[in-house]
């Protein structure tokens, strides 16, 4: 084997054969990172593994491919359950209950064995939320505490788990390379190991993953491409519901959401979002406007909220929280070039109650009325679902 020495930028993935301090594909500073790596002869790889190519018809289908989780929010977004064999990467921002998802839904399968591997919280940590959350089929969940991807192989495969949950990639390393755990080397390497094991041994396993700042998963991109469901798991820290939302599916469609409320026992499914969502809406006030929304086979009403006020700075404030705020730009722009309604000396604030983030261009006319109903200060009729695109 060969010793070979690289710098990798930590931002996009960016390898060069020496240190440089601005990065050429992402144009950030300061972000490489040595790591040493052995090469492997590809010749000798080859030759030690069996070459065989299999026909399309003979390849058999399982009628059962899917394991039925028993949580119908989590099942819908998968597309149906869980697929054998499959690897799913879980990201969301920290405390927004990941790992808290992944508890219970290994908690409500009755027949399946779970390996939860932790390389963040200790076996008692995860007993303490166990019981917190009172969680059934505790004996078939089983618990390693390990970040060392040889001896992880070791477990696999002694315990043979039908699920595996890595509680989270970034921890994990494989001590062949000689950079430290986190670094897009290790993600990268270990990520593919575990796609290995899920492969060849039909075992689904889901990664969970750290988001960075900007709200994306850590990591190269190229670990988005290699597994293949990719659900973010978001929402306001401040409110109790969360959104699961799919990014990626291999197997599905990628427009389902599931809806949860995080209670102190855990995290509770949202079978009606739309009465959740117009529960705390006050009626008769102005600026607030029920708008209707597709996410994936279900419309959702959501409630619509604009607040404009006379501006205090030279500059007026364009603020929106749960839709994009180019978009709100547009519609302000809209509004005073088409229908005459003047807010260049008026801050303008919109949000979309319970922590939602909506892009669907209908809402569009739900967010014009809102703001002129606010301007105005006339309520919309409370019994008025608005749809449209501008």
């Amino acid at each position: 084997m060969k010793v070979t020495t690289k710098y990798v930028c930590q931002s996009c993935g960016y390898e060069s054969p020496r240190w440089i301090g601005k990065c050429p594909s992402c144009s950030q500073w300061n972000t490489f990172q040595e790591e040493v790596a052995q090469k492997v002869n590809a010749r000798k790889v080859i030759k030690q593994t069996q070459l065989q190519a299999v026909p399309l018809d003979e390849i058999t289908l399982d009628e059962t491919q899917r394991i039925c989780t028993g949580a119908a929010e989590f099942d819908r977004v998968l597309g149906g359950g869980i697929v054998r064999g499959s690897v799913i990467l879980l990201g969301g921002d920290p405390g927004i209950g990941k790992s808290t998802l992944m508890m219970q839904v290994a908690g409500q399968l009755k027949n399946e064995i779970i390996l939860y591997i932790s390389g963040e919280e200790s076996a008692k940590q995860i007993k303490l939320r166990a019981e917190r959350m009172s969680l059934k089929n505790m004996n078939r969940l089983l618990l390693f505490n390990e970040t060392n991807m040889d001896v992880i192989n070791e477990v696999i495969e002694q315990s043979a788990p039908d699920i595996i949950v890595v509680d989270s990639i970034q921890t994990m390393y494989r001590p062949m390379f000689e950079s430290t755990p986190g670094t897009l080397g290790q993600i990268r390497e270990c990520t593919s190991a575990f796609v290995k094991i899920a492969k060849t041994k039909s075992i689904p396993v889901f990664l969970i993953g750290h988001v960075t700042k900007e709200g994306v998963i850590a990591g190269p991109k190229v670990i988005e491409h290699m597994v293949d469901t990719v659900l973010q798991f978001e929402g306001e820290m401040h409110h109790s519901y969360r959104i699961l939302r799919t990014l990626k599916n291999r197997f599905g469609s990628t427009n389902e959401i599931g809806v949860f409320e995080m209670r102190e026992t855990g995290l509770v499914e949202v079978l009606n979002p739309s009465e959740v969502f117009l529960s705390e809406r006050t009626a008769g006030c102005s600026g607030s406007t029920v708008v209707a929304s597709i996410e994936g086979t279900r419309p959702i009403l959501i409630e619509v909220q604009a607040l404009v006020t006379p501006t205090s700075y030279g500059t007026p404030q364009r603020n929106a929280t749960g839709i994009d705020l180019r978009r709100l730009a547009l519609l302000i722009a809209v509004l005073e070039k088409r229908v005459g309604v003047m807010l260049g000396t008026y801050d303008v604030f919109v949000n979309i109650a319970g922590g939602l983030r909506i892009d669907e261009p209908a809402i569009d006319l739900g967010v014009a009325i809102s703001i002129v109903s606010s301007l105005r200060d006339r309520a919309v009729n409370a019994q008025c679902a608005v749809v449209g695109e501008i």
